[in-house]
């Protein structure tokens, strides 16, 4: 299997995407509201606020494989963030993302996904990556889908799906 990445550093870079892990002077900024000039004009989105808010409670998502800023390698600008929710839980990790408004419709969502999918299967023990979508959510939906994502379950309850990705054979030892 190929990769839809290469690592430098911590930071993982695709064709078009660089994902950088946060810091936590970012996570602050994001808090207090400032608008570094490296961020597109509509970022953070409310659930990059939420994401930030949680780190203090969560130091290890700031770790290696936590959550990353999603970055345009043309121009460097901040279009959304990415992230594994670590640790893993019995070798199942949970995936989050989101594009801004502004950049959405240009496949950053899959091909951040993707990256950071393959990346989370090169940790020790970790062989399945799973996501909740709301269902009113079609597009994200299709990233998943477009990943190799597979939906496992529907909560008509919460209105949400849950999607799987197991590792690909010899992904992990």
């Amino acid at each position: 299997m190929s990769s839809f990445f290469s690592v430098t550093d911590t930071d993982l870079t695709t064709d078009r995407l660089i994902l950088r892990s946060w810091t936590s002077g970012e996570a602050t900024a994001v808090l207090a509201g400032a608008r570094p000039a490296h961020w597109a004009q509509d970022f953070p989105a409310e659930g990059d606020h939420v994401i930030a808010g949680l780190f203090a409670e969560h130091p290890s998502w700031l770790g290696e494989y936590g959550h990353r800023q999603i970055i345009e390698r043309d121009g460097g600008l901040v279009v959304g963030s990415i992230g594994l929710f670590w640790p893993p839980d019995d070798g199942t990790l949970e995936i989050g993302y989101g594009i801004v408004t502004s950049r959405r419709g240009r496949g950053y969502a899959p091909e951040a996904t993707r990256a950071l999918a393959e990346f989370a299967f090169s940790a020790p023990g970790v062989h399945m990556i799973h996501a909740n979508v709301e269902l009113s959510n079609p597009p994200s939906i299709r990233v998943l889908e477009k990943v190799g994502f597979q939906r496992s379950h529907t909560d008509t309850e919460q209105n949400t799906a849950r999607f799987v990705l197991k590792a690909p054979p010899m992904a992990h030892q």
